[in-house]
């Protein structure tokens, strides 16, 4: 890497640190904090039952020693460990706007990792693509935040494939807390059933899915030479013909319903975010429902 590309990488990184400081702050800061909870309770102090109060929490040394029934009384754990599992594999590189898919998911992390570090919780990375690259445990702090969205911006995978299957199961026998997991991923793969079925029965895993408009619908734009960025394969096809769009459309449409109900049937929280769109209003309707869901 090149001293000139080496400033542009942190004069992105910084740019995308002010708009993440100020979104995290002014827009979602107390909305990840009421839609987040900790792993557990923590102890607080003793107080006298109270009719109503459940007996299992009666202290009976306490009550032994004062003559009188007394309770442990707890208060939420407040500290989450969350887990950015962010996809850099060739499709991410993508993007027919003024951002890639790379982009979009760097700028979504920083605004999570943002947002967790204000309320105290500590923060880690997973790069992966078609194998776990790197990971950071969670931790505290700007500049290990600073540090998540350069590797996502600078990452290079030899092998630019994805594999979500194997990035599942590094984190089920790496991360061994239960934590909140966000998973930032075009989701263009195989065989994610299992994999995510059984990250989410031990972690909380919310899926944000990244997409462009030109995955799911060609542009007309006549002959045109493709080249899948995982794999190299490359065609020719010429993008007037209207069945060849149409066919295109029908596909990438049953993808999308059926990656979909995937998340559905597995209790995955999940946003469609494109880089041509506003995800703001996604995200504030994501923290809404969670916090609804868990006060009902």
């Amino acid at each position: 890497m090149t001293p000139d590309s080496i400033d542009e990488i942190m004069r992105r990184v910084h740019k995308l640190e002010i708009k993440a400081r100020r979104l995290a702050r002014e827009t979602f800061s107390g909305e990840y904090h009421s839609s987040f909870k900790g792993s557990g309770l923590d102890f607080e102090d003793y107080r006298e039952y109270q009719h109503g109060d459940e007996t299992r929490f009666i202290d009976w040394n306490v009550t032994a020693r004062k003559d009188t029934p007394y309770i442990r009384t707890f208060r939420e754990e407040r500290e989450l460990s969350v887990i950015l599992a962010v996809d850099v594999s060739g499709s991410t590189l993508f993007g027919s706007q003024h951002l890639s898919k790379r982009e979009l998911a760097a700028e979504l992390a920083a605004v999570l990792a943002f947002s967790a570090n204000y309320n105290g919780d500590k923060i880690g990375l997973l790069l992966f693509a078609n194998e776990p690259l790197m990971f950071l445990p969670p931790a505290k702090g700007t500049r290990h935040i600073l540090r998540m969205v350069r590797e996502i911006l600078t990452a290079d995978p030899e092998d630019a494939g994805t594999s979500i299957p194997k990035a599942c199961d590094f984190l089920l026998h790496t991360v061994k807390r239960k934590s909140l997991v966000f998973m930032i991923s075009d989701f263009f793969a195989h065989d994610l059933k299992k994999p995510l079925g059984s990250l989410s029965c031990k972690h909380d895993t919310i899926a944000l899915r990244v997409t462009d408009p030109y995955d799911e619908e060609l542009p007309r734009i006549g002959t045109v030479n493709l080249t899948d960025p995982e794999t190299g394969w490359q065609t020719t096809v010429n993008t007037n013909n209207s069945n060849l769009r149409m066919g295109f459309s029908k596909l990438t449409r049953r993808n999308r319903e059926g990656i979909t109900r995937l998340f559905k049937q597995q209790g995955i929280d999940h946003l469609n975010l494109s880089t041509n769109g506003d995800y703001l209003p996604h995200l504030h309707r994501l923290f809404k429902t969670r916090t609804r869901r868990r006060n009902s």
